[in-house]
Formats: C-alpha cells, sequence, structure tokens
C-alpha cells in the first residue's frame, strides 16, 4: 500500500465555505477514481498548539495508482482553483505501508 498526506495552513481569511467547497470536490473526486483505495480528510481538531489546519490521507495499490490520483484533471483542477488560493503553508510525505 502506498499512502499520500498532505496538511495546510490556511491564510488568514479562508472561510468555512471555502473549506467546504474543497472537502465537497474533493470527495466527489474520489469517487470517480477507482484507483483511490482509502481517502480521509477534515481540520485539525485543535487539540495542541502549532498544528496544520486541514490534512489529507489518501491511499493506493501502488506508486503508480497515487500518479492516476495526483494527475486527474479534476484534481489538477481542484487544487488550482480551491485549494492554493487559500493555502499559506503545505507540507507532504508519501510512504509505504504494510
Amino acid at each position: 500500500m502506498f499512502r499520500h498526506v498532505v496538511m495546510f495552513e490556511w491564510v488568514d481569511g479562508v472561510s468555512s465555505a471555502d473549506i467546504d467547497a474543497m472537502a465537497t470536490a474533493l470527495d466527489a473526486l474520489v469517487a470517480t477514481v477507482p484507483e483511490v483505495v482509502s481517502y480521509v480528510h477534515g481540520p485539525d481538531a485543535g487539540v495542541s498548539e502549532g498544528n496544520f489546519d486541514y490534512v489529507i490521507v489518501g491511499d493506493y495499490a501502488t506508486v503508480d495508482d497515487y500518479a492516476t490520483y495526483r494527475d486527474h484533471p479534476e484534481h489538477q483542477r481542484i487544487i488550482a482553483e480551491l485549494i492554493k488560493p487559500h493555502v499559506a503553508k503545505r507540507a507532504a510525505v508519501q510512504y509505504h505501508t504494510a
């Protein structure tokens, strides 16, 4: 299994409507990409100081399956229109799981 984790820190002024639109678009996308094995995302719970604001965790059977999701035109549109305009900081990691 191949896991992709991405975290965002939002710019000041991002609205809950902006985040909801992104989340809705991601859920719709994932429903159409069969290479996605598991996909969860959500806002930080606010338990600890210094955390990022939002996380997305996706699992894929192979690196190639992840690349299919990554390069999907709708995913690229969501990034360009619904994510990047609101991101102050981004961090990501990919790794193989057992």
